[in-house]
């Protein structure tokens, strides 16, 4: 199944477990159910076989379990399960919980994994698909027509990328025989996805990954975060009073000496709150102890002006991103919506656009101008923050470079011989229908970044200009 953002970041899980950290690390929550649809959840119409709209996936639940089936045209692979632990509700091996609602019709439900944003809808069908029913070859021949189709029918950017999937498939087919290698296999895989320049595809064959990132940019690593964490704090929060470290280190505030009444809020990541793998609500509740701390009544009354740093963010959860937005607006705005790949043959049809929306959250909430600081190594969930700020009420302006370029949850499909493959299937659209995929989120204002130059000058421009910005915008605000 598809799961949340992880690209270098401890993750919650949903069902399936992530590859893509292995190559990029050196390293709304979920509404409750209403009483009505909670019950039913329970009642035999919600077990049987269920056909995921979209993602490649059948679904089996029986008694206690949901067995998940990660199909092709050409293939069915059982991938992992999760047991039940509530009305509803199922739990895999890392404390994710799945919420299975049937609808209004039997032979409709949805399915909401707990660190995501959005749902997936199910439709029932009578049987499992044929091959379903028995053991995959492992030959290297099927494990790449599986390769294949599995980007075929879910991948939604081979024509922004210009690549040809057809053609590669008729260029690098012919290698493949029986005795091509585990090592030669993966060579292929790899340079097949290589075109596509795209962090959020990986292949991984054992301890190698193949994994790489838009051409000019480099992921966040925890060296890189390290260093520009020190950096920041060194060069322009020195002295600062308030000054704190919350949810593990991943986010932090200060108010700027000098200028009182502006506020510094760092977020280096949508993941990795609490320690080991724990579930959801302990992220969530570490991101409330972070923000009932930050966003007092006194210092949103007293704040003028707000820097959110996202330059070195390696994503996690759109969920924890939807929270924070929720504490920096009085009205209620929509901050994107989500559509997913939903045909094998034809890229151009996808589900009905589901619209995800802020809502102004209770107690304190910081509604003045804010300056976004984004770069290449802004990614995934650092993404769909970036856009959920985009038509805030109050003023938003991004100041840096262009964020990554990937914003879909992403796959992880296993191979018949045991290789897996990860893609994304999904595209976050904005108020005007428009998808930031391959080039990124661009800023207003465009500065350097955590160049070599601004280290060795210790200057950062963009966090200047963004104090200027905000000083600009508070002065025409009190006029």
């Amino acid at each position: 199944m598809a799961h949340d953002h992880t690209t270098g970041e401890p993750t919650m899980r949903t069902i399936t477990a992530t590859a893509l950290a292995l190559a990029l690390v050196t390293a709304t929550a979920t509404a409750a159910a209403a009483p009505a649809a909670a019950a039913t959840a329970d009642r035999p119409g919600a077990e049987g076989l269920w056909r995921m709209d979209g993602y490649g996936t059948v679904l089996s639940l029986r008694g206690d379990t949901l067995q998940e089936y990660q199909t092709t045209s050409v293939s069915c692979l059982k991938g992992d399960n999760a047991r039940r632990t509530g009305v509803g509700e199922y739990t895999d091996a890392y404390g994710t919980v799945q919420t299975v609602r049937p609808g209004p019709r039997r032979d409709r439900a949805t399915l909401r994994p707990e660190p995501s944003v959005g749902h997936r809808t199910l439709r029932r069908i009578h049987e499992l698909p044929a091959d379903c029913t028995r053991p995959a070859p492992e030959d290297p021949r099927t494990s790449f027509d599986v390769f294949w189709h599995t980007f075929a029918e879910n991948y939604p950017f081979f024509a922004a990328k210009g690549v040809d999937w057809r053609e590669a498939r008729d260029h690098y087919r012919p290698r493949v025989h029986n005795d091509t290698t585990r090592e030669q296999l993966f060579s292929i895989f790899s340079d097949m996805v290589r075109p596509l320049y795209d962090a959020h595809v990986a292949v991984q064959e054992g301890k190698r990954v193949f994994a790489q990132v838009r051409p000019g940019t480099q992921m966040p690593s925890p060296q890189l975060d390290e260093r520009a964490k020190k950096f920041v704090i060194g060069r322009d929060l020195v002295g600062a009073p308030y000054r704190r470290d919350f949810a593990g280190g991943r986010i932090t505030y200060a108010d700027l000496p000098g200028h009182a009444d502006q506020g510094y809020l760092r977020i280096s990541g949508f993941a990795g709150y609490t320690p080991g793998n724990a579930p959801y609500a302990a992220h969530r509740a570490e991101l409330d102890k972070a923000l009932d701390t930050i966003l007092t009544e006194h210092r949103t009354d007293r704040l003028k002006g707000l820097i959110i740093d996202l330059r070195i963010n390696g994503g996690g959860s759109d969920a924890l991103g939807i929270h924070i937005a929720e504490r920096l607006t009085d009205k209620a705005y929509l901050a994107y919506s989500k559509r997913v790949r939903n045909h094998p043959t034809d890229p151009g049809r996808h589900t009905r656009p589901e619209p995800i929306r802020v809502l102004p959250a209770d107690g304190p909430r910081y509604t003045g101008p804010i300056a976004v600081l984004t770069g290449g190594t802004t990614v995934s969930a650092g993404e769909t923050f970036t856009q959920a700020l985009i038509d805030r009420p109050g003023g938003t302006v991004r100041i840096g470079q262009a964020t990554q370029g990937v914003f879909s949850d992403v796959m992880e499909r296993r191979l018949p011989n045991g290789m897996t493959v990860i893609l994304p299937n999904e595209e976050f659209l904005n108020r005007s229908g428009r998808t930031y995929d391959g080039t990124g989120i661009p800023p207003h204002l465009t500065e350097p970044v955590f160049t070599e130059d601004e280290f060795a000058k210790k200057r950062d421009s963009a966090f200047d200009r963004a104090v200027g910005v905000l000083r600009e915008l508070g002065a025409a605000a009190a006029h």
